[in-house]
């Protein structure tokens, strides 16, 4: 049996791994969240009450709080994944963004480097944290190119520079203290659960809503798709054969045009939830003002991760993208709920510009 600490483990991609490990029934699970308006309770609701599996409302900048953690359930390894996440929203917001994802990283490495160092030698040599990263903290590619892990880093956004800076601690808590940190950066997560903020979730609700459809500037900018399973395989694959001190680019090598996605999105509803009221739903497509520095493509060269961790996507963007708007037609009381407070789909990161 292992004991994992998930930091994040009620929001998109933290539930999917949380459900995972628990669903393998030989792990025990300790579940760290303070259940912001994008992770909540439902996403883990198939795993309360299962043997092993255990939850704490926490922030991660209460080191307090994380070094009972640590003292109660004695993790062999900490997947950190508690982050604020959304671009638009860091340029309305940033000072939550510092706050989670530096002052937070910075209190989750201390606290573990803490606990790490007092473990019996043995058991230090096993232990691993794992640092969730972003491919935003790399800047902006052209029309060719990708970025490898050797990329200098070169965010662009408030979100970006705050994930940048978590990656920069995560570096030097290995190279200083010697705490065995891994770090992987992923492409665009897509699939159940993630918040109606995110493009693809926002575009199925709106389609299925019959609601306009916005897309930044002339929807040209380029994202590559990872669905989310594929993504726990990856960070699973980093903690049993990643090697400390080292980042892992992983992606689903799905490289698609905002627009293309929105289209694809539009197809889907169409098939699955066809609406003689609305008709097409591409015909919802509007072009709206871009975002202030709005990264033109991102693409990852994730040879390395093939090499070393054996990792690969399995999901095609196809059959991914299938699945997701099923999951969200097929649960819109999920949606409904978690959009009941003050985020309703309207247009964010236009707010702060000085």
């Amino acid at each position: 049996m292992s004991t994992y600490l998930v930091t994040g483990g009620a929001g998109f991609i933290g539930s999917a791994l949380v459900r995972r490990l628990v669903r393998d029934g030989t792990n025990t699970v300790v579940n760290v969240d303070k259940l912001t308006y994008a992770g909540g309770a439902d996403s883990v609701a198939e795993v309360v009450g299962a043997p092993g599996y255990h939850f704490a409302r926490v922030d991660v900048c209460d080191a307090e709080s994380l070094r009972a953690l640590f003292a109660r359930f004695r993790p062999e390894a900490v997947l950190h994944l508690a982050a604020e996440s959304h671009v638009d929203r860091s340029i309305d917001a940033p000072a939550a963004f510092v706050q989670t994802n530096v002052l937070g990283t910075f209190t989750v490495l201390h606290e573990a480097h803490r606990y790490w160092t007092a473990l019996p030698e043995g058991m230090q040599g096993d232990f691993r944290l794992v640092l969730v990263s972003s491919d935003e903290v790399y800047g902006s590619l052209g029309a060719r190119g990708v970025f490898t892990e050797a990329s200098p880093h070169r965010p662009n956004s408030p979100y970006a520079a705050t994930k940048a800076a978590a990656d920069h601690l995560g570096r030097a808590w290995y190279q200083t203290y010697g705490l065995p940190v891994i770090t992987t950066h992923a492409s665009n997560n897509y699939g159940p659960f993630q918040f109606p903020e995110k493009l693809i979730p926002l575009a199925i609700q709106r389609a299925v809503e019959g609601r306009p459809l916005p897309v930044y500037g002339q929807g040209a900018n380029v994202r590559d798709w990872l669905y989310v399973d594929d993504h726990v395989d990856a960070l699973l694959a980093a903690l049993a054969r990643g090697r400390p001190g080292e980042s892992y680019n992983v992606g689903g090598g799905a490289e698609r045009t905002n627009l293309d996605v929105v289209r694809a999105v539009c197809a889907l509803v169409d098939e699955l939830a066809p609406d003689s009221r609305i008709g097409p739903r591409a015909a919802l497509i509007h072009f709206v003002e871009d975002r202030p520095g709005h990264d033109f493509r991102y693409a990852l060269d994730t040879s390395k991760a093939a090499r070393e961790l054996g990792w690969g996507p399995r999901e095609s963007f196809d059959d991914g993208l299938r699945k997701t708007v099923r999951w969200y037609l097929d649960h819109q009381d999920w949606c409904a709920r978690v959009q009941s407070g003050p985020y309703r789909g309207q247009r964010l990161g236009l707010g702060a510009r000085a």
